[in-house]
């Protein structure tokens, strides 16, 4: 059996989220995704160099996106210590933070080695999550007319009530009219889906359910979470290329089968994450001022269900002497 964390991990990487989120914030509207990406990456690597674990990066993103990688496979942290999987994102919302949009944030889940869901050559996964007091009251196969009834059910509103959170992407125009024509209200996003599974799942946010396709990474990334909090994700890789499907079944991967929260993260040992970069109604993004950079951020033990929001106010003068941000 995997060794099991003694202490809450999640105040150490942290860290890490809060580095990656300071760096590439300088990048706000700036228009250049790949430097803003560039500056996270950085200082992730900088900051995971410290820390004692044994680290391997299951969900890089890096491919995907053509982005600086945390490449899959790359060992993070000391080399001692824990032996652990590593889901990270050093900015979840590249075109959010180029283009000076709201909810671009950096993510790191973590969990004992062996316990992640790799997804392989799989890019892209259908999605559902719902919180905890809904988790039992979906199928992702059944009509989005039911499945918003008894989410709806489940959580004493009214459909009309519900707020579904959906990218705003072309492969969505019929999920979105089946949505309208249920009577539920919409929060369309252009990017960033871990954003949407965690607003589904935290009782704080106005959001009550995530629907549609996104990343596969971003989805075992968002497990940590979902897990954590005690909600639902209910899953099925969803190939969006003939390449991709094509890949899929070659690495002998069945695409209907259902995946659900504790397929995507098999360990309550679990720790997640995520900081603010451009900010938003769920997390604020980084502030600066004239001796300090504040940020806020959300990090979840899995084995708890412990949740913490953290404001940290940075000394910029003497943190930038040691480490990836500059000020």
């Amino acid at each position: 059996m995997p060794e099991a964390p003694e202490r809450n991990l999640a105040l150490d990487i942290v860290r890490i989220t809060e580095a990656a989120a300071l760096a590439s914030a300088r990048w706000l509207g700036r228009g250049d995704k790949a430097a803003g990406d560039n500056a996270a990456v950085q200082a992730m690597r900088i900051c995971f160099a410290t820390l004692n674990i044994d680290g391997t990066v299951i969900i890089g993103e890096g491919e995907k996106d053509k982005a600086p990688m945390l490449a899959n496979g790359e060992k993070v942290g000391t080399g001692s210590g824990l032996a652990l999987d590593v889901a990270l994102d050093p900015v979840e919302g590249t075109s959010l933070l180029a283009y000076g949009r709201p909810n671009a944030i950096s993510v790191i889940g973590v969990s004992p080695q062996g316990s992640m869901f790799n997804p392989g050559p799989s890019f892209y996964m259908q999605k559902l999550v719902v919180g905890q007091e809904a988790r039992d009251a979906v199928d992702i196969d059944a009509p989005i007319e039911a499945n918003l009834k008894n989410i709806a059910k489940a959580l004493g509103k009214s459909v009309q009530d519900l707020v579904v959170f959906v990218l705003d992407k072309p492969r969505h125009q019929p999920l979105i009219e089946d949505i309208r024509k249920a009577g539920a209200r919409i929060q369309l996003q252009t990017d960033g889906d871990v954003i949407g599974a965690l607003m589904a799942v935290d009782a704080h946010s106005e959001v009550d359910v995530m629907l549609g396709t996104g990343g596969t990474p971003e989805g075992v990334l968002s497990a940590c979470a979902i897990k954590g909090l005690g909600g639902q994700m209910l899953a099925r890789l969803d190939p969006q290329s003939y390449v991709e499907k094509e890949a899929i079944n070659e690495a002998g991967i069945d695409l209907r089968e259902v995946l659900t929260v504790n397929d995507l993260v098999r360990s309550e040992d679990c720790f997640f994450a995520a900081t603010g970069i451009s900010g938003g109604d769920f997390l604020h993004g980084v502030r600066y001022s004239k001796l300090h950079a504040v940020t806020h951020s959300l990090v979840l033990r899995g084995k708890t269900g412990t949740l913490r929001y953290v404001e940290s106010y940075h000394n910029m003068d003497r943190l930038s002497k040691f480490s990836a941000v500059r000020y």
